[in-house]
């Protein structure tokens, strides 16, 4: 189903969708006509020789249904790790309000800290 035809009439696919995701996830697994993408060779960078296929990285487009049950797994699994406190404290990679920069000023606090105490 194309995605502009989801968003068009959420209202009425809501329950279905949202039933499919559930079930997804109650069985552990996506459903077989869920499990295709389709795979595109795109070149790393512009000017590279085309004809070395070492050059190419792959770019998969995965259906809407796949996107929709991977985002609730990734939702579902960071709240159990957070509420579970099963991440480390000084993880800044995935992990919302956390990101490089927290990552910086936490090593420049330790830097200065260390110079502190010589």
């Amino acid at each position: 189903m194309p995605t502009f035809l989801v968003r068009e009439y959420l209202d009425v696919l809501l329950p279905y969708l949202t039933g499919m995701v559930n079930a997804s996830l109650a069985q552990g697994r996506l459903p077989v006509c869920q499990r295709h993408a389709i795979v595109t060779p795109v070149l790393k960078k512009t000017g590279i020789d085309s004809a070395d296929m070492s050059n190419f990285r792959p770019v998969s487009n995965v259906s809407f249904m796949s996107k929709i049950v991977e985002r609730a797994v990734a939702i579902q699994l960071t709240e159990y790790l957070s509420a579970s406190d099963l991440l480390p404290c000084l993880q800044s990679a995935y992990r919302k309000r956390h990101s490089t920069e927290t990552a910086l000023l936490r090593v420049w606090s330790d830097i200065l800290e260390a110079a502190d105490e010589q």
